[in-house]
C-alpha cells in the first residue's frame, strides 16, 4: 500500500501548525497554510521552489475553484478568492460573525461543488501562540458560490477531516476534541446531509486531524500526537498504520501526476525537541490513487 521508504521531507519551512494542503495539478503544485504564522506556501514540483505568502489572519484552509487561477482561502474570519499570481485578495465571499472569539478551521468542497468548512474556539493569540480549546463553540457549515450559508451541526470542538466517499452518498466530518470522526448520509442533488452515526471513536494514537479518501474508499487520516497516520476502511476499521517520522502529521491530500503520493503537513508545536523536519511538508507514494479534489463552483 505505501512504498518502502519513501516517506521524504519535500520543504523545510518549520511551519507552527501546517495545514489546508491541496494538489493543484494546473499548477504542478501543492498548497498549504501556517495557520499561527498566516502564511501560506506553494511547492512547485519541477522546481522544488516554496514561495509563502502573508495574510493578515491566521490561514486555516485551501480548497480549488472552477477557475483553475483562483483557490479559496479560509481565513480565521473569512472565506475569500486569492489569486496567486497577482497576490489579489479582495473577493469576500463570507465573514464569519462570530471571529475573532471563533475561527474556521478544516474545509474540502463536495461533488456538488459546494464548501463545506468546520469553525472552532479560536485558539490563536495575537502573538500565533497556540491557545488551548476547551469549549464547544464550532460548528459544521456548507456555503455555495451565492453566498448561501447552511448550520448542520453546533458544539463542535475542533471540526477536522471534512471527506465524501468515492460514490458521492456518504461524508465524513470529524471533532478532534472527542477522538470521533461521524458519517452522514449525504443528498449530492440537495446537498444535504442527515443520519449522522460513528465511523471511528477512541484510536488511542493521538487525535484526528486532516484526511484524505482514495479511490477504493478508505480515509486516510492524519493522527495529531500519534506520529502515523491511519487507513481506516469503509467500515470505520483501522486497515493499517502508516508510521511518520513526526509527531504531529495534521492533513494529507493525494497528489501527482497519478495521485499516488500522499503529501502530509506537519505542526512544530508541542514538539519538546523539535528537529528540522518538524512543521515541514512530506511526501509518500502509495500503490493505490487518491480521489481527485473537486473544485469550488464559481457564479456562471
Amino acid at each position: 500500500m505505501t512504498a518502502p521508504n519513501s516517506i521524504r521531507c519535500m520543504a523545510t519551512v518549520g511551519d507552527v501548525c501546517g495545514e489546508g494542503a491541496v494538489w493543484h495539478a494546473a499548477h504542478d503544485a501543492i498548497y498549504w497554510t501556517d495557520i499561527n504564522r498566516g502564511l501560506l506556501h506553494r511547492y512547485r514540483l519541477a522546481t522544488t521552489h516554496v514561495k509563502t505568502w502573508h495574510f493578515d489572519q491566521p490561514v486555516t484552509a485551501l480548497a480549488l475553484t472552477s477557475d483553475p487561477d483562483k483557490l479559496l482561502v479560509l481565513l480565521g474570519g473569512a472565506v475569500l478568492l486569492w489569486n496567486p499570481d497577482e497576490d489579489q485578495r479582495d473577493s469576500v465571499l463570507y465573514r464569519l460573525p462570530s471571529w475573532p472569539s471563533v475561527r474556521c478551521n478544516d474545509a474540502q468542497v463536495d461533488p456538488a461543488g459546494v464548501l463545506w468548512f468546520g469553525t472552532m474556539e479560536n485558539n490563536i493569540a495575537h502573538d500565533g501562540s497556540t491557545r488551548p480549546v476547551t469549549r464547544y463553540l464550532g460548528e459544521l457549515l456548507s456555503l455555495n458560490a451565492y453566498g448561501k450559508i447552511q448550520q448542520w451541526q453546533n458544539e463542535v470542538g475542533i471540526s477536522n477531516t471534512i471527506a465524501w466517499t468515492p460514490q458521492g452518498d456518504s461524508m465524513l466530518f470529524g471533532d478532534t476534541l472527542r477522538n470521533t470522526i461521524y458519517s452522514f448520509d449525504y443528498d449530492s442533488d440537495t446537498q444535504e446531509v442527515s443520519r449522522r452515526r460513528i465511523f471511528c471513536t477512541g484510536f488511542n494514537r493521538g487525535l484526528p486531524d486532516g484526511s484524505a479518501m482514495d479511490v477504493d474508499g478508505y480515509l486516510w487520516n492524519c493522527r495529531y500526537g500519534g506520529g502515523c497516520i491511519v487507513r481506516f476502511a469503509p467500515d470505520g476499521s483501522i486497515d493499517r498504520i502508516i508510521e511518520v517520522p513526526i509527531p504531529n502529521p495534521t492533513t494529507c491530500v493525494f497528489g501527482g501526476p497519478d495521485l499516488k503520493t500522499l503529501y502530509f503537513t506537519s505542526a512544530g508545536e508541542g514538539v519538546q525537541t523539535a528537529g528540522p523536519e518538524d512543521g515541514g511538508l512530506f511526501s509518500m507514494e502509495t500503490t493505490v490513487a487518491g480521489l481527485p479534489a473537486t473544485s469550488f463552483r464559481l457564479k456562471s
